[in-house]
């Protein structure tokens, strides 16, 4: 057997089927061009659309190493010898070429005359109806009947994916592991055997009542997990202990300060944090930061996950960045994008660290009274997720390792709940759903979209509906909605608000206020008629506010500039995460992990204002998805998009995916200015920026108020911002000597309070409605005077109590401040928290202060 390392397995196995007439491709995304899926969790992913016969194939024969990424069974990584999240799928494929014989008789050659693993350790299964692919194993192979194990349907046969498609039989190679075990076999002793490499035989298709049916191409798919094929060839216990992990285990005992091999949880948390390691680094290299949602949502998981065990080992800083180097020194000439994305994914990372670690510890300890008390209940799970960022699979995993049950249910009601009253919140009421007319109409009514090229037009009114019913007529004063076979209006849409305007008829018009699509197809004006009286059938002229069409236009041009401009600047990894196109401004959400530079804002803006001064045509047109995916179109994974797609393209700079409405050149959108840039949530970030005459009116109402701040400290234009540093250092100065008196003020005038217990002497001062900085220069004070004790100082202040306690350094080995404001903080219905030295606490009880000092006194007793 060949000790090869993971890089000459990968390199041997493309190599060795190159050789038989495959195409080497490189890995493809992680992030499939596949709306079914979040990640690519296959080799054979890239290549659905062929399997499932909707694209023809470039090639007949392909071999890639496929980076994968799955999370199914995240609570087994580091657990088990082999889990992983992210792994790498060696595979070759055939699609209506060759079939069985070659697919085996190659599989078994590169096994044994390429890896060289002995014949003996091999074993192989079947599905149980599969004669042809024993006949293959048995008399072409040579492989003798009884290491040709038939199995059931769910052990070798492969899909369908969904309710219908492609699927087959297929055949899996299996490494004996225990030698000594005569009897074994992958049926009995599945725990003796390692399946190194699954061969899938597409030769079916099951229609919706469940039959099958012959394909009339028939395809080969296969998958061999890298990480599998090193563990044996490397002859070691587990995937981690091989040449793919050895230098990032290393990298983590060095940084961690822990060594692995000598305890089991502590090669636990280990393994954990090494496989997670490389997950993270990649994803994040892709583009995905963490979030509460969709891909973002699975980052967060495992990098809260690795967190927590990097905790275990007694870390609790940010730790798992500093790993990142090393996923990158070993996997980086195979994968250039992740050196490319270096910096970035270790400032995300960094960044999602602080958060998590900031809330970690109180979450913990939330969780352990829950366990204590042998349940989490579903509102109590969700607390945890909502408040302390502990995702439902964390939670689940520490309650089974301590055998505790939690009420999954109950959470999913209360996350469900959540999202119910976001839509609420954000005013998300369905029409449609309210109105199933709609629906009735959309069967004979289809509407043409004319307004790409016009923004008036004739037309008959279809239908008109008032009150969730199809009426005959809307008479003048009613309200209601109107549908035209054909309409130059633009439907809310892809971030682009309705166009409004009125729709006008022989002695009569009506204002349109708002425009919906409610089913596809079909296009809803809602209308308010001002005069006369608006019947089916009746012929009209549809108007739309022309300024008003025009600085959306504007706006939704800019809008492809901006985000053309940001990957520019930012680099590839900014992706679109929403937008609001609206007459009045443009609003863009975007994948970035940290606040914008000042130079890096103005250096986008020039990129725009560029290509705006250019007059570049912006150019339209309608081909397959497909097709433009492949030519480049930037696509959002959000968005569902039919067969045919609309491009929007300038020139080089932009080509985006786009069924809104824009300008025929750049120059039309005048100028372009970014109004404000901030944070929106972990890794998404907002820029809203105006464009033509909004540009205008935003640069005069900055000049105006200029010239009014000039007016009021009466200096010039460019002696502003000296005078105001001077009026700032002058305020900081009067502030500082104001609270200095004041604390010498209540200090003299303050009744102290001064006892000693059991030799320590503690002082007490109560005030009222004075700031933090006076209650902790109060506590400095008494201290001061104690030389040795402890100083409590109240503020009671709306019915509220805030106060402070510090404790001298010769008594922190005695008294904790933290701990002594929490004891009186429970006192006054309230908590706190510090430090050894100092701590702050409150309370909603200000009546109960005498009872809170007793229990001071109590602490100082020993009690």
């Amino acid at each position: 057997m060949r000790k090869l390392s993971g890089d000459e397995i990968r390199s041997e196995f493309l190599k060795f089927f190159e050789s038989k007439g495959h195409k080497v491709l490189p890995s493809a995304s992680l992030i499939p061009d596949d709306p079914q899926l979040m990640f690519t969790v296959a080799g054979m992913v890239p290549f659905k659309p062929i399997f499932w016969g909707k694209v023809e194939p470039v090639y007949k024969r392909v071999t890639t190493c496929q980076k994968c990424l799955r999370t199914t069974d995240i609570e087994n990584v580091g657990r088990t010898p082999r889990h992983h999240t992210f792994f790498e799928m060696l595979g070759n494929f055939s699609f209506g070429d060759y079939f069985k014989r070659e697919a085996i008789e190659w599989a078994w050659e590169f096994v044994t005359r390429v890896l060289e693993i002995p014949e003996s350790r091999l074993w192989v299964t079947i599905y149980e109806e599969d004669d042809e692919s024993f006949k293959i194993w048995n008399e072409i192979i040579g492989l003798p009947e009884k290491k040709i194990v038939r199995m059931g349907k769910e052990d070798n046969f492969w899909g369908p994916a969904g309710p219908t498609g492609p699927c087959g039989p297929d055949s899996e190679i299996h490494y004996l592991l225990d030698p000594s075990c005569k009897e074994c076999s992958p049926k009995t002793h599945e725990d003796k055997f390692l399946e190194i490499w699954n061969l899938v035989f597409t030769e079916l298709y099951m229609d919706e009542d469940g039959n099958y049916h012959p394909l009339e191409k028939k395809n080969i798919d296969t998958g061999a997990g890298l990480e599998r094929l090193a563990a044996v060839l490397q002859e070691v216990p587990t995937n981690f202990d091989t040449d793919i992990f050895k230098p990032i285990i290393d990298r983590i005992q060095k940084v961690l300060g822990v060594k692995y091999g000598t305890d089991e949880k502590t090669d636990t948390s280990i393994r954990v944090i090494a496989d997670h390691i490389r997950a993270i680094t990649f994803v994040i290299s892709e583009g995905v930061f963490p979030s509460n949602e969709g891909r973002g949502y699975v980052l967060r998981r495992i990098i809260r996950r690795a967190q927590r065990h990097a905790t275990l080992l007694g870390v609790k800083r940010p730790v798992l960045f500093e790993i990142v180097d090393a996923v990158v020194e070993k996997m980086g000439k195979v994968y250039p994008e992740i050196v490319e994305k270096q910096d970035v994914v270790k400032e995300v990372l960094k960044a999602e660290e602080k958060r998590f670690l900031k809330t970690i510890d109180q979450g913990m300890e939330m969780l352990e009274k829950l366990l204590e008390k042998g349940k989490v209940d579903g509102k109590d799970a969700f607390k945890l997720y909502d408040t302390y960022g502990f995702p439902i699979d964390l939670t689940l995993e520490i309650a089974r390792d301590r055998g505790v049950e939690v009420d999954i249910e109950g959470f999913n009601r209360e996350m469900e709940a959540q999202r119910e009253r976001a839509r609420k919140a954000l005013g998300e009421v369905e029409y449609s759903k309210k109105e199933k007319v709609f629906d009735e109409i959309s069967k004979r009514v289809k509407v043409e979209f004319s307004g790409y090229d016009k923004m008036e037009d004739e037309s008959e009114v279809a239908a008109l509906v008032r009150d969730g019913e199809e009426v005959e007529s809307l008479s003048e004063g009613e309200s209601g909605t109107v549908i035209t076979k054909k309409t130059p209006f633009y439907a809310e849409k892809g971030g682009q608000v309705a166009d409004t305007g009125k729709i006008e008829w022989e002695g009569g018009f009506a204002e349109v206020v708002d425009v919906k699509s409610p089913v596809e197809g079909l296009i809803v004006h809602f209308v308010r008629v001002l005069r006369g009286y608006l019947r089916k059938g009746e012929k009209v002229r549809l108007v739309v506010d022309k300024d008003r069409r025009k600085s959306i236009m504007r706006n939704h041009t800019a809008t492809h500039l901006l985000h053309a401009a940001l990957r520019k600047v930012l680099g590839s990894h900014v992706r679109q995460a929403g937008s609001l196109v609206s007459p009045e401004r443009l609003r863009f959400d975007f994948t970035h992990y940290k606040a914008l530079s000042r130079k890096e804002i103005v250096e986008i803006e020039n990129l725009v204002n560029e290509k705006i001064m250019e007059v570049i045509p912006v150019m339209t047109e309608v081909k397959s998805y497909d097709e433009a995916v492949k030519e480049g179109a930037m696509a959002l994974f959000e968005e569902k998009y039919g067969d045919t797609v609309r491009v929007v393209r300038v020139d080089d700079f932009s080509e985006e995916l786009c069924g809104g409405t824009h300008v025929s050149n750049t120059g039309e959108i005048g100028m372009f200015k970014i109004v404000s840039e901030e944070a929106i949530s972990a890794g998404v970030r907002r820029i809203v920026a105006v464009t033509g005459f909004g540009a205008l009116d935003y640069s005069r109402e900055n000049e105006e108020l200029v010239d009014e701040i000039r007016s009021i400290l009466d200096v010039p234009k460019e002696k502003i911002v000296e005078r105001l540093e001077k009026l700032l250092v002058q305020m900081k100065n009067y502030e500082k000597k104001i609270k200095e008196l004041q604390t010498k003020q209540l200090s003299k005038s303050a009744e102290v309070v001064r006892k000693d217990i059991n030799g320590i002497s503690y002082a007490v001062v109560k005030l009222e409605d004075v700031s933090g900085d006076v209650l902790r220069n109060t506590a400095d004070n008494l201290l001061s005077k104690l030389k040795s004790g402890i100083a409590v100082v109240f503020n009671v202040s709306a019915n509220k109590v805030s106060f402070v306690v510090k404790v001298s350094k010769d008594l922190i080995g005695k008294f904790k401040a933290v701990d002594l404001a929490k004891r009186m903080a429970k006192v006054l219905g309230g908590g706190g928290g510090g430090r050894e030295d100092f701590a702050q606490a409150g309370g909603k009880d200000p009546q109960k202060i005498e009872e809170a000092i007793k229990e001071l006194e109590k602490a100082l007793r020993g009690d």
